[in-house]
């Protein structure tokens, strides 16, 4: 079974920063590419930053700049920094694999921007 445990959320004003990270178990994870999601009350969940397991990472253009992913293959953890935060980041991150054809959620970490 796969595990996926976020840490790191808190309440920050804007143009704070915040780091996420995300320790997984229960698989080889140096070669399992890994995301960040976040949904806000009232919206789809949407793709914040992918990275693969070669380190090649990917944002969305709403973060693009102000948004780093991360990984460490020893601590078996996913990062993300998060710098320049605005009120329109706030929204529970959530930390996702994709695992012998399974996904994986973890239950999430709350970040709140406030103005």
């Amino acid at each position: 079974q796969v595990y996926l445990v976020e840490r790191g959320g808190g309440s920050v004003q804007a143009g704070g920063a915040l780091r996420l990270s995300c320790a997984a178990s229960g698989l080889n994870f140096r070669i399992a590419a890994m995301t960040w999601y976040r949904q806000s009350p009232g919206k789809e969940r949407e793709l914040v930053a992918n990275i693969t397991s070669g380190g090649s990472p990917d944002y969305a253009d709403s973060v693009k700049g102000r948004f780093t992913i991360s990984r460490d293959n020893i601590r078996n953890t996913l990062y993300l920094q998060m710098n320049n935060l605005k009120p329109e980041d706030t929204a529970n991150y959530y930390c996702n694999t994709r695992w012998k054809s399974r996904d994986f959620w973890g239950r999430g970490t709350r970040v709140t921007v406030s103005s």
